[in-house]
This record gives structure tokens, C-alpha cells and sequence, in this order.
């Protein structure tokens, strides 16, 4: 009876040991298997901050769209946003900048002679707020990518950022009019 015993274990604690393994890696897997790494990373960030005039990618994924390969965001010197898609030979597909929305907007604002209906959320950041606000955020998460920033409209709160820490988590952080943390959360 004891060496019956003894084999079970032998056989058990391997295979638990080679589930929970397999669990683990398989929840990394899916976790990361958008975003793009290492060589590959370099290369597609090249291509599209050189179609985007200039600005540091800030955030490169795999795209399963029909025709794209790459969805790729570039944030510019001055704060703007730049969102590409590229196919395999890194061609541009799609390309839509921060500013287009934003005019499109206006115009429509303008044709209705409504100028009242403008939250404080659609403020641009100046270079120091935008500066100020990923300093506070990334110091909230440890540090990482920040991969968005805006004035906030949101009572007690005056900036929000999106945030991607060094595990690949993404989070959302409030900040006050003095960038101090109001709220952390995790974006799921």
C-alpha cells in the first residue's frame, strides 16, 4: 500500500505542477499576444512614426483587421496623436490624427452656433500639463508607457491618463488640479 501511494504522489505533484504552468504561460500569452516586442517592434515603430512626420510610438499591436497587420499610435512632440494602421510590407493603411476629430467637431459646434456644449474635456493639455500629468501617472504605477492624457470634466478631478505599466497592465489614473492622485484603477 505505501509504494501505491508513493506512485500517486509521484505522478500527481508533476502533473499539478505542469497545469498550473500552463495556466500561468497561457494567461501571459493571451494577455500579451497583441502587442508587439523586440525587433519586430523596432521596425513597425520606425515605419510608422516616419509616416506620422515625426513622434514616438507609443503603443504597437497586432492587427486582425482584414489588409492591416499593425495598428500603431505616435504621440508627436507637441502632445498631438497620430493613429496608423499598416499592412505586412508596413504601408499605410489607415491614418487619422488627433487634430481631425477634433476639427470635425468644431465645425459641427460652429455650424449649430453652439459653442456652450464644450467640455472642459475636450481642452487640449498645454506641453507642461501633458508633461506634469505622465509624471504623476507614471510615478501612481510604478512607471511604464503612458499611452493617453485629457483634461477631465469629472467633479474633483482635472486630468485622466491611460497607462501601460512594465507587466503590461494597463491602468486609469484621476488626477486634481494639482496632480495629485485622486483615484488608480485598473483598465479592464
Amino acid at each position: 500500500m505505501k509504494t501505491t501511494a508513493l506512485r500517486r504522489k509521484r505522478v500527481v505533484i508533476p502533473a499539478v505542477a505542469a497545469v498550473a504552468v500552463l495556466a500561468v504561460g497561457g494567461t501571459v500569452w493571451a494577455a500579451s499576444a497583441d502587442d508587439v516586442s523586440g525587433d519586430e517592434r523596432t521596425r513597425v515603430a520606425a515605419a510608422a512614426e516616419k509616416a506620422a512626420g515625426g513622434g514616438k510610438a507609443v503603443d504597437v499591436e497586432k492587427s486582425d483587421d482584414p489588409g492591416e497587420a499593425y495598428e500603431v499610435e505616435v504621440r508627436r512632440a507637441d502632445g498631438t496623436e497620430v493613429d496608423l494602421t499598416l499592412d505586412g510590407d508596413l504601408a499605410v493603411v489607415t491614418r487619422e490624427d488627433d487634430g481631425d476629430d477634433d476639427r470635425d467637431d468644431r465645425d459641427e459646434r460652429d455650424d449649430r452656433d453652439d459653442r456652450d456644449d464644450v467640455d472642459a474635456d475636450d481642452r487640449a493639455l498645454s506641453a507642461e500639463e501633458r508633461s506634469s500629468v505622465e509624471r504623476a501617472a507614471l510615478e501612481a504605477v510604478g512607471g511604464g508607457t503612458v499611452l493617453e492624457t485629457s483634461a477631465s470634466d469629472d467633479p474633483g478631478v482635472a486630468y485622466e491618463a491611460e497607462v501601460r505599466d512594465a507587466a503590461g497592465l494597463e491602468w486609469n489614473v484621476d488626477l486634481d488640479a494639482s496632480f495629485a492622485v485622486v483615484a488608480k484603477s485598473e483598465d479592464r
